[in-house]
């Protein structure tokens, strides 16, 4: 197994594999001149049907001869590749769960501005359904005045 990803044009049982590059949208090693190169070399535009992606994990099964170059994606290029690939259940389960992760990343800050904005804790914890140690530890740590920084970890 590879690290990249891989293009490569599909033909025949191939069409099978990997991602149409149309559904996974915009990846930014199309405008390195590698790939300009290889798409131009191929006579092939990001829009063809015939261009398709594959992850790291699925490039064993891209047939020998198939016309493929490996390409870095990042890591939110791969997950929305993958995304692509997964069957429907699965995709709206993963929907939910990225939905979760870009609420849970706010958390901190969303509990933070609750407290500036002089919520209660109780309240925080009632309404957020937060364990109240989490809600005093940033409540600890957004008060006014409150240190913050290396120094601050080692009171």
């Amino acid at each position: 197994m590879t690290d990249d990803a891989y293009l490569f044009l599909a033909d025949g049982t191939a069409a099978r594999l990997g991602a149409p590059l149309a559904a996974v949208g915009d990846l930014a090693c199309l405008e390195t001149p590698a790939v300009r190169a290889w798409l131009d070399a191929h006579g092939v535009t990001v829009a063809s049907g015939d261009l398709r992606v594959s992850p790291p994990e699925e490039t064993r099964y891209i047939p020998e001869d198939a016309e493929k170059l490996p390409v870095p994606l990042s890591e939110e290029e791969l997950l929305r590749l993958r995304h692509v690939l997964a069957p429907g259940a699965v995709a709206r389960v993963e929907d939910e769960l990225l939905a979760y992760r870009d609420c849970a990343g706010e958390r901190d800050a969303l509990l933070s501005r609750a407290v500036l904005a002089g919520v209660p804790q109780h309240r925080i914890v009632e309404l957020t359904g937060e364990d109240p140690q989490t809600v005093a530890s940033v409540a600890g740590s957004a008060a006014p005045g409150a240190a913050s920084g290396p120094a601050a970890s080692r009171r």
